[in-house]
């Protein structure tokens, strides 16, 4: 996807940043006032979506940030000394079931004489 890549949604801002420049200096030249030209829904559309481009921007570094952390703590942990071979037995005698709890339960037979008959 296109719109999740850094250099698509630059290429989005950069466009939109001169479509704006074109468009204030078109509407200064035809000597609107700036407070007027504040309230131009063109000048207002690619303004908030510059602004939009720069949240998703934000997004983009986060994300990368987060994945060049998971990477080095990936890194961080091939590099560190495997387990004794004891330390493994010690875990994997842990994590064992007991062997009273492993079969199915079998159901109480009922004592009571009177049902039978």
């Amino acid at each position: 996807m296109g719109s999740k890549h850094r250099q698509a949604q630059n290429g989005r801002k950069v466009s939109f940043e001169r479509n704006l420049k074109n468009r204030l200096a078109l509407l200064l030249s035809r000597g609107i006032e700036p407070r007027e030209i504040d309230k131009d829904a063109l000048v207002k559309k690619l303004r908030a979506n510059i602004e939009a481009i720069n949240n998703r921007l934000k997004t983009i570094d986060a994300n990368e940030k987060k994945t060049a952390e998971l990477a080095r703590m990936k890194a961080e942990r091939a590099a560190a000394p495997p387990k004794a071979p004891e330390a493994i037995k010690e875990e994997s005698k842990i994590k064992e079931v007991p062997a009273e709890g492993k079969g199915k339960k079998k159901k109480k037979e009922d004592n009571n004489p009177a049902k039978s008959e």
